[in-house]
């Protein structure tokens, strides 16, 4: 785990990065974080909302800085590390304050999303096909790369095949993360049910499933392709890939209709700007998002039947 040093290190436009401990009663909501009173770096490795404010004098008259939301496919530290320049980027090029919010699930992310309490939203296509239905969000972009859910083992392990888990345990990102849906399709292929011929733990995240193999608590886990991209060499030298799905679209960007017609493709203009410059061209490479492509609500209904498994899923979780 990288130091407070690490932190300290983030360039100074960054003038906030918060992660408030959450409880029983869920996540605070945008409105309602008390920035003054909250320590800057110190709980940044705390569950909960992770809060990333660049400043930069607002223009257009807009008080309210736009906030960005982004999915929880990955820890809090990652979301951070990994979208601080492109936040950076939207500031610059849209002359107003971009914060990041994250979740410490996917279920609160969707109802914060169904609230309609972000105005950029970075989330999966099936998600995104939520989003639409529900909120009126508008799609933007998508990374040009497909996806894939990946099955991985322990490079030592023994098991060679999918079938070979029969009467294992599988940890997995949350429930209704697209690489775990598609996943389970994949075992069903084989012969193998869920909760039947095998077992699996809900890890949260693609980083924290992964460590369950590695840590031995596993047999294999469910994993997306960005996110394993994004492992350090080391542990991916730790693991084997024994099944992976078809190709999937990527995330998708997406503007909640509050942002007028011009203000939406404003901020589309600023996502392809950062991607030609050199900072946009490493976040790309580092992980391996291929730049960006056109997206539009008729690709998102080909995500409609994993929406719905998403929609009955959280129905009987808590």
């Amino acid at each position: 785990m990288r130091s407070l040093a690490w932190w300290r290190g983030l360039p100074r436009r960054i003038l906030h990065a918060l992660a408030h401990a959450t409880g029983n009663h869920g996540l605070h909501s945008p409105r309602t974080i008390p920035l003054r009173r909250t320590p800057a770096f110190r709980l940044v490795t705390l569950p909960g909302v992770l809060l990333l404010t660049m400043g930069v004098q607002p223009a257009f008259g807009a008080d309210k800085p736009l906030v960005f939301g982004v999915f929880p496919n990955m820890t809090a530290r990652q979301i951070v590390e990994i979208y601080h320049p492109l936040a950076d980027a939207l500031e610059k090029r849209l002359q107003r304050r971009v914060v990041i919010y994250s979740a410490r699930d996917f279920k609160t992310f969707i109802e914060r999303t169904r609230e309609g309490e972000y105005d950029i939203l970075l989330t999966a296509p099936h998600l995104a096909w939520l989003a639409r239905q529900e909120a009126g969000y508008r799609p933007l972009l998508k990374y040009s790369q497909p996806v894939r859910g990946l099955l991985v083992v322990k490079s030592d392990s023994l098991l060679d095949a999918p079938e070979a888990l029969r009467g294992r345990t599988i940890a997995t990102a949350d429930a209704i993360a697209l690489a775990v849906l598609a996943l389970h399709a994949k075992l069903a292929e084989h012969g193998l049910r869920r909760d039947i011929d095998y077992q699996t733990t809900d890890s949260g995240t693609h980083t924290n499933a992964m460590m369950q193999v590695v840590n031995g608590r596993a047999d294999a886990a469910m994993l997306g392709l960005h996110p394993y991209n994004l492992l350090p060499p080391e542990l991916r030298r730790q693991l084997r890939v024994l099944a992976e799905t078809p190709p999937l679209s990527s995330v998708m960007y997406l503007t909640h209709p509050r942002l007028r017609d011009a203000e939406a493709h404003a901020v589309r203009r600023a996502l392809l700007e950062f991607a030609a410059t050199p900072v946009g061209q490493a976040f790309m490479q580092r992980g391996g998002y291929g730049g960006f492509t056109d997206t539009d609500g008729r690709e998102l209904q080909a995500f409609r039947p994993y929406a719905l498994q998403a929609q009955d899923i959280l129905r009987t979780t808590r």
